[in-house]
């Protein structure tokens, strides 16, 4: 395993927002604090509430009630609470309200601020309206909307008045949005006329009139227009933002059951329809607290980026924890590269973003560019660095740390999910870092690595479990309380499974290795393709790797890789053979791929995610390659069935 290579500070340890808190519950290391949060867990899930100070309205009588099974664990039983109230409402007294708290750039240039008591203004008429169009409590509410400053607007709005929010990825065909919306019999969608992708206008309003079509519980469609010209209009069913708000005098915050749910996040899962994970107001919101406040160490001034989307996680997750803190958060609309490679960079530079959190695979496209890039700007504003979505390799890695922190910031690198809104691994910004690491648990989270008889095991990749419920578990699936038990309660009694290998190293430092359902087995021997991709970029030919199983008569599966190159090497049968050779001298003969194909791009969602079971089906010949809608370049999927 590789040496420690970031140790925190001194000024960062005594300053960090955990610091204090192991203070005041006298504790001497974060490795006891962790300890005692998942053997206590009522006492760390009052004492997180009590520290960060989230508001009830009314004070909970038990932190937990698992009365009705360990699967459908109550929460904060008897408070009532808001998300708008924690994130909003609070920070309008004092000098707070007039700092700005939310900053969205677009494409082509434009950038937006508000300060709190202007966003407070916006979301209160945007609740309003929602209520004259005939929207109540627990009714459902769909964003198809790019990340803008309205998605958020809509967002806060929604759970003002105790509704449901549903973020849809604007980069959905009109299917995809359809299935979201019926399965939750949304009332009311909020959309855009369109966004733009590398100086194209790409169609929103098309794409939601069609799905629209398809769900009749839609009585309403509110349009956020850039284009004022050629939007096709329903009449008496769109309405125009603009007209949509400022008809109604505001209204007061609903206070809300603490486990009453406020979003639905729909995940694609690996078969069947999308899964409508559901998540509570107190849930939800004491997780991201806890998340962003203790591993991000945010706090008010901050300037809080996420290269993210509202169809993601992260997009909610950003948008609650940054504000609940008193964080600016930053939104971008558009390609990351575009028109420069630099745009990112001085994005970050421009907005003095101190937080930045993004996906490795977007780090590998960046470093395609090349550093000259990032070199160019001022970074030295930034002190965290984050990453989540899936396992880093560790030339990735070592290139964000030094590149874009300079050696000084920490990767807080998060693994959770959909299904969690949060994490179940997360380091803290006071522990010292090896590359790629997860370091271990989140706080309060009782997570484990598993063999298949339910075994604890170190040293070998094994099932990421969770052995205690934790309070931003889904709350089942939307209609489908059956599946939510089949998907992650089945495999060992009042045990989550989450789909994930896991590896915990000598040093007891936690590295993961993909999903469970990616995972290769040559011989009798389980991999992760992270560790084969990992090998083939270590090289430093290749830019991105997806590494793939099918179907072998002697070892049941046989590794084929795709990759695509760094700028200045061309594909070769030298070439080809020095990668398939690099892989065995680091994982050994058995891992030897037996075939690496060459392909100039590897087919991804709008979240920068590889999309494996992809190129597995398309290179095998398969017609059903299910749901395309999630593919931002659906034209490498053709380049897949061409690779030589």
């Amino acid at each position: 395993m590789s040496d420690f290579i970031w140790q925190p500070p001194p000024e960062l340890t005594r300053n960090a927002n955990i610091t204090r808190f192991m203070k005041k519950y006298r504790l001497d290391d974060p490795e006891s604090l962790l300890e005692r949060s998942i053997a206590e867990q009522e006492w760390f899930w009052d004492a997180v509430v009590k520290d960060l100070g989230i508001e009830f309205s009314q004070p909970y009588d038990a932190v937990l009630d698992t009365s009705r099974g360990v699967p459908w664990t109550d929460w904060y039983v008897g408070g009532r609470l808001n998300v708008t109230a924690n994130c909003l409402d609070r920070h309008l007294v004092g000098r707070r309200a007039d700092e700005v708290c939310l900053v969205t750039e677009r494409e082509d240039g434009l950038i937006t601020r508000y300060t709190f008591r202007e966003l407070a203004a916006a979301v209160d008429s945007c609740a309003a309206a929602l209520v004259a169009a005939g929207i109540g409590a627990g009714d459902r509410v769909g964003a198809y909307m790019p990340m803008t400053a309205e998605v958020v607007i809509q967002l806060l709005g929604t759970l003002k008045i105790g509704a449901i929010f549903i973020p849809i990825f604007s980069g959905y065909a009109a299917a995809a949005v359809a299935e979201r919306l019926r399965d939750a019999r949304a009332k009311l969608l909020f959309t855009a006329d369109s966004t733009v992708r590398r100086g194209r206008r790409v169609p929103i309003k098309e794409n939601a009139d069609a799905a629209v079509a398809e769900v009749p519980s839609v009585a309403q469609v509110v349009v956020v227009r850039q284009d004022a010209d050629g939007v096709p209009w329903n009449v008496g069913r769109d309405v125009d933002w603009t007209d949509f708000l400022g008809r109604e005098p505001a209204i007061a915050t609903e206070m809300v059951a603490s486990m009453e749910p406020g979003l639905i996040l729909y995940t694609s899962g690996t078969t069947g329809r999308p899964k409508g994970t559901v998540h509570s107001h107190a849930g939800a919101l004491v997780q991201i607290a806890k998340e962003v406040g203790y591993a991000f160490d945010m706090k008010p001034g901050d300037r809080f980026f996420w290269l993210t989307d509202i169809g993601w996680m992260m997009g909610p997750w950003m948008i609650v924890g940054g504000l609940f803190h008193g964080a600016a958060i930053v939104l971008y609309d558009g390609a990351f590269d575009w028109p420069e490679p630099d745009r990112l960079w001085e994005m970050l530079d421009r907005h003095r973003i101190t937080v930045f959190g993004i996906s490795p695979t977007a780090i590998r496209l960046a470093m395609r560019a090349g550093a000259e890039h990032v070199r160019r700007h001022d970074l030295s504003q930034l002190r965290i660095l984050g990453s989540t979505g899936e396992p880093w390799d560790e030339a990735s890695w070592l290139w964000y740390f030094e590149e874009v922190g300079g050696g000084r910031c920490p990767v807080i690198n998060i693994s959770g999910g959909t299904d969690i809104i949060g994490c179940f691994l997360s380091p803290l910004p006071i522990h010292p870092l090896k590359p790629c690491t997860l370091v271990g648990p989140g706080l309060g989270m009782a997570i484990d690595v598993w063999n298949e008889k339910g075994e604890p095991v170190r040293g070998e990749v094994g099932y990421l479990v969770a052995t205690k419920p934790a309070p931003s578990m889904t709350r089942g699936l939307w209609n489908d309380p059956q599946r939510y038990l089949e998907s992650y309660w089945s495999t060992w009694e009042n045990v989550w499974n989450h789909g994930d290998w896991a590896l915990i190293d000598e040093d007891g430092y936690w590295f993961l290795h993909g999903r469970a359902d990616d995972t290769l087995k040559v011989a009798g021997r389980r991999i992760g393709p992270a560790e084969i991709e990992g090998a083939l970029m270590a090289t430093g030919t290749v830019s991105e790797a997806a590494a793939v199983g099918v179907p072998h008569e002697v070892k049941g599966e046989a590794i084929v890789c795709f990759v695509v190159l760094q700028p200045g090497h061309t594909p070769s049968e030298p070439l080809r053979q020095k990668l398939a050779r690099a892989v065995v001298d680091r994982l050994g003969k058995i891992d030897r791929p037996d075939r690496v194909l060459f392909v100039t791009d590897l087919p991804k969602t709008r979240s920068a995610k590889i999309l494996r079971r992809l190129v597995q089906k398309k290179y095998l010949g398969e017609q059903d390659l299910g749901d395309l809608s999630s593919v931002q370049n659906p034209e490498a999927l053709d380049a897949i069935a061409a690779a030589q």
